[in-house]
């Protein structure tokens, strides 16, 4: 599968912003879990969002989202998308959007490491 994420920008502190990443590939976008990472500059990438396969289940980096970002999945557009609100200078970062064949529909997956297909990220940058 091929990701493509989008929807980056600069915005202000308090602002909201909703960026996406859209698949492409002949497998069905249904057979893959997703998740959402983001690096900022001289920091190493960190979780911030995971579905499942079906969109049943959802995680989050508590210490990273405070409950101010949201995960949902269209398999029908074959995108996933992170809605984010009240955002804050220090979410400034590249989000990277990622992909994992799943065997079942229920698990979300938080670690990097184990997330196979990888888009080339997009960058928010939220001034103060």
């Amino acid at each position: 599968v091929q990701l493509q994420a989008s929807g980056g920008g600069l915005v202000h502190a308090g602002d909201s912003l909703s960026i996406s990443c859209a698949a492409s590939g002949r497998r069905t976008f249904s057979a893959y879990a997703m998740g959402w990472f983001r690096q900022a500059p001289g920091k190493e990438r960190e979780f911030v969002a995971a579905i499942s396969r079906t969109g049943s289940n959802t995680a989050y980096g508590d210490s990273v989202v405070e409950g101010r970002f949201a995960i949902s999945r269209d398999d029908d557009k074959k995108t996933v998308y992170l809605q984010m609100s009240s955002l804050k200078p220090e979410d400034t970062a590249v989000y990277y959007c990622a992909a994992k064949s799943a065997a079942y529909g229920f698990n979300v997956f938080t670690t990097e490491s184990l997330y196979d297909y990888w888009g080339q990220g997009t960058q928010v940058t939220v001034s103060s």
